[in-house]
């Protein structure tokens, strides 16, 4: 499958499995990610971003049946599952229970999870080709505003990510968060 794909999607995808940092464009800024099982490749990109794993990590997803694995899925409900997947073309990260056999690494100091399921075609792709989701963090260093360019990535992490070609989306702030179970907005979007 990976010889059928432009590029750009092969090399990310080749970074993904290399364990490497990748940028890619989402719905308002470009996130940086890699496979969110990879210990090191984790390690690497809370390093780089000089961000404490005790915060957690967003899961990006190309549809709710990649999140499964991380998520506790008994103790959602049908209406919490049809939230999640009902968002349409606003971009909404879920904190949802988690699984407690998942790395920690991906909750943090937390029992839940920052999940999203994205319509944005580019990151929909990334994830159906690489089989699974992806850590979803803005790309930026510490203290600087977001990517929203191929050029600002480039610029700011000088060649330490691969990149993916495209355009961010029209949004103007990066995704609402807010938990599933109590409604709570942590960051409005």
């Amino acid at each position: 499958m990976v010889d059928e794909i432009s590029p750009s999607f092969r090399n990310i995808i080749l970074a993904l499995n290399e364990g490497k940092i990748i940028a890619y464009p989402t719905e308002a800024v470009f996130g940086l990610g890699c496979d969110p099982d990879n210990d090191k490749a984790v390690r690497k990109l809370l390093l780089l971003k000089q961000r404490s794993w005790k915060k957690g990590l967003i899961l990006i997803a190309g549809d709710y049946k990649q999140l499964t694995p991380y998520i506790d899925d008994n103790k959602l409900t049908n209406l919490q599952k049809e939230m999640m997947l009902s968002t349409g073309s606003e971009a909404i990260t879920w904190v949802v229970p988690a699984r407690k056999d998942i790395p920690k690494w991906l909750t943090g100091k937390f029992d839940s999870l920052a999940v999203r399921i994205t319509n944005f075609e580019l990151i929909k792709k990334l994830c159906f080709l690489y089989g699974k989701p992806l850590i979803s963090t803005s790309a930026n260093l510490n203290g600087l505003s977001p990517c929203r360019t191929k050029e600002e990535v480039i610029a700011q992490f000088n060649g330490q990510v691969s990149v993916l070609e495209g355009s961010v989306g029209g949004r103007k702030n990066p995704s609402e968060i807010r938990d599933i179970m109590t409604g709570h907005l942590y960051r409005k979007g």
